[in-house]
């Protein structure tokens, strides 16, 4: 009996096993396809495009700038790729999540290990870093629920906690093609990279 099949062709050529993902199996342009293509909110926005979860990682790794302006540049290319594993398992809501129990996080955290690993970065980071990633995470996220999927702002507070207005002025959430959004993820990715 053949085992099932765990490894998907990438476009560019790599084929990335999911039960033990290499690093020199992970292409950026690969990822920010990938994500790019990803809609944040199961699609649940409202507009044109879906919000994917390309734009969602350029505004965490902006909001973590802006609330962690002290941290050097390898924590920023940290929070470019928070999600960087959805290009290959999707983004899956919080209650997809908790319904699906320890075999999804177990995914993800091969796959993150590998990621990290192939740019440059430990394959756990530091609890505290974590933490802070998760904080511009939860910001982006009111900003997303308020903006484009209909919660108020009382529903996202309580969810995600209070908004640091101060920074976040200025910020908006966009939506755009996804070829937009996958161009503006690769040239991130590089300009951090060029910043090391």
């Amino acid at each position: 009996m053949t085992p099932p099949r765990a490894w998907q062709r990438m476009l560019s050529g790599r084929r990335l096993d999911l039960l033990d993902p290499a690093p020199l199996d992970i292409e950026i342009e690969d990822i920010a396809h990938g994500l790019s293509f990803v809609a944040r909110w199961n699609g649940q926005t409202s507009g044109d495009w879906p919000y994917s979860v390309a734009e969602h990682s350029l505004l965490v790794e902006e909001l973590f700038a802006r609330l962690y302006p002290a941290e050097p540049v390898r924590w920023r290319l940290a929070a470019l790729l928070h999600d960087a594993p959805e290009y290959v398992i999707g983004d899956m809501i919080s209650p997809v999540k908790a319904a699906v129990g320890a075999a999804y996080g177990e995914l993800d955290e091969r796959l993150t290990a590998a990621v990290h690993l192939r740019f440059g970065l430990p394959a756990v980071l530091p609890k505290e870093l974590k933490r802070k990633i998760k904080r511009a995470d939860k910001v982006s996220a009111w900003l997303e629920a308020t903006a484009i999927a209909g919660f108020t702002e009382r529903e996202a507070t309580r969810l995600f906690g209070r908004l640091p207005e101060a920074q976040c002025q200025g910020l908006s959430i966009v939506l755009r093609p996804p070829l937009e959004a996958r161009a503006d993820y690769i040239a991130r990715h590089a300009a951090l990279l060029a910043a090391l």
